[in-house]
C-alpha cells in the first residue's frame, strides 16, 4: 500500500472534461476562424490545410484523437488522418482508388478524383477536401471525403483477392483495413448530416 505522500506524487491522466473542452475550442476556432478569414487572406486556407505538416500529427492527436466522430474535433481528426495517409503513401492510395472506382462508380464521381488518378491527383483531392472545410460547404467536404474512402475501401477489398488462404493472417488485416475505411466513411457521412442539422459542435 502507498502512503498518502507517495500517492500524491503519482501523476494521473489529464481531466477528460478539460481535454474535451480544449479539443472542441480548438476545432471551432480552426474551422470558424478559418472560414471567417478565408476571404481576407486566401493563403490562410492553405496554411490550415497543411496544419499537420507544420504542427505534426502528435500535437493534433493530443487534442482531437479521443473525440467521438459525432463532434467537430473527432471529424477533423479523421480528415487529417486521411490526408496524412495520402501524403505518406500516395502510390498505394492511388492504386487502391483505381481498383475501387471500377466498382464504386457513384462514389468515385462524388469524390471527384481525376481518372485514372496518380499519386499527385489523390494528394490534390484530399487537400481540396480539407480546403472545403474553410472556403465551401463543410457538409459537402465531408461527403466528398466519405465517397473517397468508400472507393478506397472497395479497392482495398479487391486488393485482398490475391490472398489464397482464408485463414491467412494477412487476409484478416487487409480485409479489416477495408472495413475500417468503410466505417470511417460512414462516420463522415453522419457528421455531414449533423452539420446540416446544426449539431456538429
Amino acid at each position: 500500500m502507498l502512503d498518502p505522500a507517495q500517492a500524491e506524487e503519482i501523476q494521473g491522466d489529464e481531466d477528460p472534461a478539460t481535454r474535451s473542452e480544449i479539443a472542441h475550442t480548438t476545432a471551432q476556432a480552426l474551422v470558424h476562424g478559418g472560414r471567417a478569414g478565408a476571404e481576407e487572406d486566401p493563403e490562410l486556407v492553405q496554411r490550415l490545410v497543411h496544419l499537420v505538416d507544420t504542427e505534426g500529427l502528435d500535437e493534433i492527436a493530443a487534442l482531437w484523437a479521443r473525440s467521438p466522430h459525432t463532434t467537430l474535433p473527432g471529424t477533423l481528426w479523421r480528415l487529417y488522418l486521411l490526408r496524412e495517409w495520402v501524403r505518406r503513401d500516395p502510390q498505394t492510395v492511388a492504386d487502391r482508388y483505381r481498383l475501387g472506382v471500377q466498382r464504386a462508380e457513384v462514389a468515385g464521381a462524388v469524390a471527384g478524383v481525376a481518372s485514372p488518378p496518380g499519386p499527385e491527383d489523390v494528394k490534390v483531392l484530399v487537400d481540396k477536401v480539407l480546403a472545403g472545410l474553410y472556403d465551401a460547404d463543410l457538409a459537402v467536404a465531408l461527403e466528398r471525403a466519405a465517397a473517397f474512402l468508400r472507393v478506397l475501401a472497395t479497392g482495398s477489398a479487391i486488393d485482398a483477392d490475391w490472398i489464397q488462404e482464408d485463414d491467412d493472417e494477412l487476409a484478416f488485416r487487409v480485409t479489416r483495413r477495408a472495413g475500417g475505411l468503410l466505417s470511417t466513411a460512414e462516420e463522415l457521412e453522419e457528421a455531414a448530416e449533423l452539420y446540416r442539422a446544426g449539431k456538429l459542435d
